[in-house]
Order: structure tokens, then C-alpha cells, then sequence
């Protein structure tokens, strides 16, 4: 465990903006920085081809375990009503993300850095611990989908399945040894398989497509609803993940790129392209995991589905045959497995930027996975499996909880010229930004409102 030095030696595509305090900081992810070398000639698209990976590692956050319990326990209640939510969600996250790029290319720091340098350590502090509560809560989403999904395919107990998941320190030690492109090469294979699996399930459970596009319009029962406000909030916070905000402004990073003015703006289009494409892709899985179960279990009556073993049990029946139960569990093991990889290094970027200390990357995973341990164990051994669901619900609701803390600074950097020099965020863009962040706000106030009044 070491303190980070104050001030290493300049790295080549690190900006030195004037209104940054700290003109000299340490590389995000200082061990991948910089590794993966962007051609400078040649045709464009071999550029964009060097650029796609860190995309993909953010749009993992659309289809955690997390996710699918929201999703699930959304489609089986209120049919296809909530695919708007989720349509909502997309363009919150491609917009968000296009500027945690934006910052780091113009600015040269991730996030947690940029809020490390701006605001004094009575703010920072808190912001961090709020940041680690985030990960932990998407940490504890991801125990709990992988046990579930061991479970489902293995008949492993739940109770053993969660401590099996501390394993995966091995496979990300080894992936991150291999290289950067490894871990990415690693996390789109398995999005690969994700996206084949459900396209099975939906084309089995032959969904009502005209349902399906109304479900994408809005409603006014999203907002009036209490318990329809809870599952939206519940699959915005699975969607458009705080911790994603740090990591993607840190992975991006992982690309080299020149400091004349072109060459950042070149690199930031390939990089907005990177993410809104794999973010695209992230809707579809969303998106159908949502209609799967409003095909499935609502037009069925069995509208009171929120555990995931439970909509497992229910899709042999319901679709005929063993083979979309099997399909579902492994696309539910391959998303716990994918989400463990990025919440690894989102807790590194958090770490070192906010509080400038750094720690193995084995031993910061042990650290989240045993914290996140302990609710999902107690829950298991107290109230069993059939309350997984309800808790895989509550911690995404504590990310969107969290969202505002993340955005709030995330909009305020990137409007700034000072901060930002000629890659300041669009006036447009910061105001629907900003716009973005008002709505998740002024929701998770009124939820709150309501869960007080019915206490």
C-alpha cells in the first residue's frame, strides 16, 4: 500500500490546462496507461479500430445481475411499459459518457482526479466514500448473480456460490498481466454470448411487437406510480452506473493519442463513437431482458416475478423445452463475470484519484468482494434465496441514489473552458446534461417522499 507521488514524470498526452491546481498528477490506471498505441497514419478506420474497447467495458454496466432483477421483476409487473425507461436510460448514459471522454482527453485526469484537484478534502472525502458505495453496491449485484448463476447451472448452493466468487481475483490478475486488449478481448466475448443467448430466448417467447414499440413511448404512471417509480429508478441506477463515469474517463486512457488540437478532437469522436455503439448494443440486451419477461411471465398472470431462480423455474414451462433456462442462466453468469472486471478497476481509478493511494488490484478486490460479502451471506443464510432479488433491486436503487454525486461535478468540469481548454462541452450538451441530472434528482426525491410516507 503506497501513497501515490505528488508529482511524476509528464506523460505524452497528459493536457496542462490552466484551470487545474495540479498541473502534474499520476496517470489513471498508471499501469495500462498509454498501452495501446492509436495509429497516427493510415485509413480512419483503422484508428476507430485501435479506440473500440473501453465502450464495451461501460455497457457492461447495462446487463449486471443487478439489471436483470429490475428488468425481470419490471417486465413480469408492468409488461412493456418500463422499455421506455430503459430507452430513457441509453441516452442519459451515451450522453454522460461522451463526456466523461470529453474529459479525459481535454483534460488529460479521469473524474475522481478532476474532483480531487477542484474541490477541498471536506468535499472530496465524501464523495469518495460515496463513489465506493457505489461500487460495492454494483460489487454486491455481481456476488449475488454469480452465485445464482452457479447455482442454476451447477446446483451449487447460494450460500457457497458467493464465497466461489472471490475466485475471479485470479482471472482478472491474469487478464490484466496479459495485457489491456486481453481484459477487453475477454469482456466483448462474453457480451458476444450474452446477445446470442437472449436472441434465442426472445425469437422462442415470440414477444406482441406492436407492445413492444408502444412500451418504448412515454407514460405518466412511470411518475404517479410508487411502485412503477421504484423499478424505473431501480433500472436507471442499474443503467447509467456511477462507478462507469470514473472508469470510463480513466480506461480511455489506456489509448495514446497526440496533443495538437485535431488530433484530440479526432480522438474524441473515435471515442464517443466507441461508446455510444457498444451503449446501442447495451439497450438491446436491456432492453431484452425487459421484453423476455414481459412475453414470458405478464401475458402468463405471473406478474409478481422479482427473484431471478424464480423466472428461471418458469421459462421451461412457459417456452417449452430446457434449452432457454440453460441459455439464460449462462448469459446471467457470463454478466457477473464481465461486471467483476470493470467494477475492479473503476475501485482502483476512485482510489488513487480521490484520495491519492494505491493498492494491489488483487488486494483492492478482495477488499470490495468481502465487504459485499457480507449483506449477500446474511441475506442467504437469514431469509434464503427468495429474498436475492429484492436485494439485487435495493442496490440499484442506491446507484441512482448516488448518480447526482457523480454527474453534478462531471457537467461542472466540462463546461468549463478554463478546465477544458478547446474541448469544452457544447453548451447544448452541458445543458442537457445538466437537465439529466435535475430529473434523477428531483425522482429520487419524490421515491424518497414516497417510501417515507408509507414508513
Amino acid at each position: 500500500m503506497t501513497s501515490l507521488p505528488d508529482a511524476p514524470p509528464a506523460q505524452p498526452h497528459v493536457q496542462r490546462a490552466t484551470g487545474w491546481r495540479s498541473q502534474s498528477l499520476t496517470p489513471s490506471l498508471s499501469e495500462v496507461f498509454g498501452s495501446v498505441v492509436v495509429p497516427r497514419g493510415g485509413a480512419p478506420w483503422r484508428r476507430f479500430l485501435a479506440f473500440i474497447g473501453p465502450g464495451y467495458l461501460v455497457a457492461v454496466g447495462y446487463m449486471d445481475p443487478g439489471n436483470w432483477a429490475t428488468s425481470l421483476a419490471g417486465g413480469a409487473k408492468f409488461g412493456y411499459t418500463l422499455l421506455f425507461v430503459a430507452l430513457l436510460s441509453n441516452i442519459m448514459a451515451i450522453l454522460l459518457q461522451s463526456l466523461c471522454a470529453r474529459l479525459a482527453i481535454g483534460a488529460g485526469r479521469d473524474l475522481a482526479q478532476a474532483c480531487r484537484d477542484a474541490f477541498p478534502a471536506w468535499v472530496s472525502w465524501p464523495l469518495w466514500l460515496f463513489a465506493e458505495a457505489a461500487i460495492i453496491a454494483t460489487d454486491l449485484a455481481e456476488v449475488i448473480g454469480v452465485a445464482i448463476g452457479l447455482n442454476l447451472l451447477f446446483g451449487i448452493p447460494l450460500e457457497i456460490g458467493v464465497f466461489l466468487t472471490a475466485a475471479d481475483v485470479f482471472l482478472i490478475l491474469w487478464l490484466q498481466n496479459r495485457g489491456f486488449r486481453w481484459v477487453e478481448a475477454f469482456v466483448i466475448t462474453l457480451l458476444v454470448v450474452i446477445s446470442a443467448c437472449f436472441f434465442v430466448q426472445i425469437a422462442m417467447a415470440d414477444p406482441d411487437w406492436n407492445a413492444v414499440i408502444r412500451g418504448f413511448a412515454p407514460s405518466v404512471e412511470i411518475a404517479t406510480n410508487p411502485e412503477m417509480l421504484y423499478l424505473a429508478l431501480g433500472i436507471i441506477g442499474a443503467t447509467v452506473m456511477p462507478h462507469n463515469l470514473y472508469l470510463h474517463s480513466g480506461i480511455v486512457q489506456t489509448r495514446t493519442w497526440d496533443t495538437a488540437p485535431q488530433a484530440r478532437r479526432q480522438a474524441l469522436r473515435m471515442a464517443t463513437w466507441d461508446s455510444t455503439i457498444a451503449l446501442m448494443l447495451a439497450l438491446t440486451i436491456n432492453a431484452s431482458i425487459l421484453i423476455l419477461a414481459a412475453a414470458t411471465f405478464h401475458t402468463s398472470g405471473n406478474t409478481e416475478i422479482v427473484e431471478i431462480d424464480q423466472a428461471h423455474a418458469l421459462l421451461a414451462p412457459l417456452l417449452g423445452g430446457a434449452l432457454a433456462p440453460i441459455l439464460f442462466g449462462v448469459a446471467l453468469l457470463c454478466s457477473g463475470l464481465n461486471a467483476t472486471v470493470t467494477a475492479t478497476m473503476a475501485g482502483q481509478i476512485v482510489m488513487e484519484g480521490f484520495i491519492n493511494f494505491r493498492i494491489s488490484p488483487v488486494l483492492r478486490r478482495l477488499i470490495t468482494r468481502s465487504i459485499a460479502l457480507v449483506p449477500a451471506v446474511a441475506v442467504i443464510l437469514i431469509w434464503g434465496s427468495q429474498e436475492t432479488g429484492r436485494l439485487l433491486i435495493l442496490s440499484q436503487v442506491v446507484l441512482s441514489f448516488q448518480l447526482p454525486f457523480a454527474i453534478v461535478p462531471l457537467v461542472m468540469f466540462t463546461a468549463s473552458r478554463k478546465k477544458m481548454g478547446d474541448l469544452v462541452a457544447p453548451r447544448w450538451l452541458s445543458l442537457l446534461c445538466a437537465v439529466i441530472a435535475v430529473t434523477i434528482i428531483a425522482l429520487n426525491l419524490n421515491l424518497l417522499s414516497s417510501i417515507l410516507a408509507a414508513g
